[in-house]
Order: C-alpha cells, then sequence, then structure tokens
C-alpha cells in the first residue's frame, strides 16, 4: 500500500466492523424472496391466530408493534446501504473523470456542491446540449471550454463569410 493510500484508511474498531457486517448481511437477507416468503408467513400466521384470540386489541397490538419496529430498523439499514452504494459510484465516477483526459476535473466530488452550484453546472450542461444539438453530430462530445470555443468560432467564421459575401 503506498504512502498517500495508508495516510487514508484508519483502522476500524471491531465494534464497527462488526456492525457493518451485520447490517450488510440483514440487508441483502431482507432482499431476497426466503424473507419475503418468512415476512408473509407471519402475517399469515398471525391472521390464522385471530379467531382463536376473538381479534382482541392484544392480537391487533402484536402485528402493529412488530410490523412498525421492523420498518423502523429497515429503514435505518436501508439508509445506510443506499449511503455506501451511493458513496461507491460517486467513487466510481471520480476516478472515471479523473482518468479521462478531456473531462472536467471540476466534477471530481461534484457531490458536495451546493445547490446553487450544482444548478450553474446544470445550466451549462443544457448550454453545451444546445450546441452539440446545433452541430447535428451526436458522436462529438466537447466539455464546456470546447463547446464555447467551437461555437465562437462557427460563429466568427458565419460573420466572415457574410462580410466577404456583403462586400464582394
Amino acid at each position: 500500500m503506498d504512502q498517500t493510500r495508508e495516510a487514508l484508511v484508519k483502522p476500524t474498531s471491531n465494534t464497527a466492523a462488526f456492525f457493518a457486517h451485520l447490517a450488510e448481511r440483514i440487508t441483502k437477507f431482507s432482499g431476497t424472496t426466503l424473507a419475503f416468503c418468512l415476512a408473509l408467513g407471519l402475517v399469515l400466521l398471525w391472521a390464522l391466530t385471530g379467531p382463536l384470540f376473538q381479534y382482541s386489541e392484544t392480537w391487533q397490538l402484536v402485528i402493529n408493534t412488530g410490523t412498525t419496529i421492523i420498518t423502523f430498523l429497515m429503514v435505518f439499514l436501508i439508509q445506510r446501504a443506499q449511503n455506501k452504494d451511493s458513496l461507491v459510484l460517486h467513487l466510481k465516477l471520480n476516478e472515471l473523470i479523473a482518468a479521462t483526459k478531456g473531462a472536467s476535473n471540476r466534477l471530481i466530488n461534484s457531490q458536495d456542491f451546493t445547490e446553487d452550484e450544482i444548478n450553474i453546472l446544470h445550466q451549462y450542461y443544457c448550454l453545451l446540449a444546445e450546441k452539440a444539438q446545433k452541430e447535428n453530430d451526436l458522436g462529438r462530445t466537447h466539455t464546456v471550454e470546447e463547446a464555447e470555443e467551437n461555437h465562437q468560432e462557427k460563429v466568427e467564421a458565419h460573420h466572415s463569410k457574410k462580410a466577404v459575401a456583403h462586400h464582394g
């Protein structure tokens, strides 16, 4: 491991590593057919026991409390999984931006930009899309700067042709 990476990697405590492993396993399991079938089976078992407990308030409270607790805990596990997936996706995109010649390094870690900065970039890319559409060449890509230069060159060339035609 190189020195830069060693400086970035923080040791994980045993408790954090255990929780991360447990959360990942529960999250993966909760998305399986078996988990769905178990949940469905519990609901059916609860429904079938209704007559046995005369559909009492306690019988109803069991399913309400159980589903509320499970839902409450799953919200946090799902959010944790989404945060991890999102971070990994951002890292992969950052790697592609950093490795691609001509890509704007300004976009690395753009997930940390303010909403105003994101809106400004969105406007630039809308402008870029308009310019690319006007060129009728879907195979050509640009950075915003290249698009600006190309557009300016075309405008100047067009004005030059008009001036020559007008004077000639």
